[in-house]
Formats: structure tokens, C-alpha cells, sequence
């Protein structure tokens, strides 16, 4: 199978700019397939996701300074990924993208997340985002130094995306719920009215230990929560 070059670079200055991967929609089984699984990786069940884009890497400092003006971080480095960023921040950080972009970015869905990170439609099923083994494409306890690193330095995944398992978790769209009985099955994002419930985390970061880097694990925290263990990455409809 023949990956499409349908990605794209935003240009943000002279000097910066970001790549967005074109990521062909398909159906997959989303969830908990192997002995680690918990309950809220549970059921395993089938969703359909549209083609969208979403970002080769992280959302860096360098980035996040050119569109905000600051820099948040804990682990100081133009190319490692912005960190101590709420959900809220990374709204913001969108909505300031947009005033200046004639493209509408947004954080992905859980769905969109998880199907990218298991490589899309070119998936080999691996329980980590490109491989079984997390040294290869992921920042964690046993290799991280206990920091982060620059984006892009390990291998990308079968859809060409890298730092999905480690290094940070990133926000996605949705609200927590403990299990996936009755998620959307389009691949939307699952959401509450109530805007103050806690969002969705995935990947694992550099000082979660292998379990939490997998492509189906978990995690949240409330939407004004940062740590120097959270970062984001773009998305972008077609």
C-alpha cells in the first residue's frame, strides 16, 4: 500500500514552521487488546474515522512561542515539546493559531488519536506507537534522563507521526469516561456539557514506565491541570 502525499507545512515565519500528516481514514478496534489492559481501556470496539490531519510531532516551544509569546515549559528546548500546558492553554493556543492560519486547527478526538498512533490504515499492530519495542520510538523512565527530548529523534510509526508513546501525554478532545460503553462510533469526539469535567490524556511521557506508553492506555486530569509531563498535538479536519 502506497501512503498519499497529501500533507502539508504551515509556514509561521521565515524560519518556523510545522508539518501536518495526512491521515487516511478507515475503520479500526478501538481499546484494550492485550494482557495490560484495564477496565477503562474496555470494550474493545469497532470505530470509523475520516481522513484528517494531524501533527508529525508535538506541539514544540518554538511553536508555542511564535503563536503565544512565552514559554511555559520546565524542560527549556526549541525543539522538545511544550509542556505545562493545561487543556484550557492549548484552546487557547488554537484559537490564536487560527486568527493567523487560513486552516482550522483543533486538538484530535480519542478516537482520531488512537487510530493514528496504532499507524493508521498502514498499521502493523504494535503495542507501542511503531513498535513492540518503546526504546525505539518513545521517550519513558528507563531512557528519558528523567526529561524531555526533541521531537522527531527516535522512529516515527507506520503512519510517519513520532512521540505518540512517551516523552508527553498529550490532550485530546474529549471528556473522561471510565469505560467506552456508549462511544461514538464515527470517530467524534465524546463529549459533556458540563465544560469543567477532566479531559482525556494519551501516550505516557518520560517518567511513566512502559505500561502507560501503550497506543490503547488512558489517563486524565482536569482541564486547568498542568505538569511538566503534558504536552498537545494539532489537528486538522479536511
Amino acid at each position: 500500500m502506497t501512503k498519499p502525499v497529501s500533507s502539508f507545512i504551515e509556514i509561521l515565519s521565515p524560519e518556523l514552521s510545522f508539518e501536518m500528516i495526512f491521515v487516511e481514514g478507515g475503520t479500526f478496534m478501538m481499546g484494550g487488546q492485550d494482557e495490560e489492559a484495564s477496565e477503562d481501556e474496555k470494550p474493545v470496539h469497532q470505530v470509523s474515522v475520516a481522513s484528517f490531519h494531524l501533527g508529525k510531532f508535538p506541539v514544540t516551544q518554538a511553536v508555542w512561542e511564535e503563536v503565544i509569546g512565552d514559554n511555559p515549559a520546565q524542560f527549556i528546548g526549541a525543539d522538545r515539546p511544550v509542556e505545562k500546558v493545561t487543556w484550557e492553554d492549548a484552546q487557547r493556543f488554537i484559537a490564536t493559531l487560527n486568527q493567523r492560519s487560513s486552516r482550522t486547527y483543533r486538538l484530535p478526538t480519542e478516537a482520531e488519536w488512537e487510530y493514528s498512533a496504532r499507524g493508521g490504515r498502514f498499521s502493523e499492530g504494535y503495542l507501542y506507537a511503531g513498535s513492540d519495542k518503546l526504546k525505539e520510538v518513545g521517550w519513558y523512565d528507563e531512557n528519558s534522563g528523567s526529561q524531555t527530548h526533541a521531537v522527531g529523534q527516535l522512529f516515527e510509526n507506520e503512519q510517519g507521526l513520532f512521540d505518540m508513546s512517551g516523552n508527553v501525554w498529550e490532550w485530546v478532545a474529549d471528556h473522561w469516561h471510565d469505560t467506552y460503553v456508549g462511544a461514538p462510533a464515527d470517530g467524534s469526539a465524546w463529549v459533556e456539557e458540563d465544560s469543567t469535567l477532566p479531559r482525556v490524556l494519551r501516550g505516557g511521557s518520560w517518567f511513566n514506565s512502559a505500561a502507560y506508553c501503550r497506543v490503547s492506555y488512558r489517563a486524565w486530569n482536569p482541564p486547568d491541570y498542568r505538569g511538566d509531563y503534558i504536552g498537545f498535538r494539532l489537528a486538522c479536519s479536511l
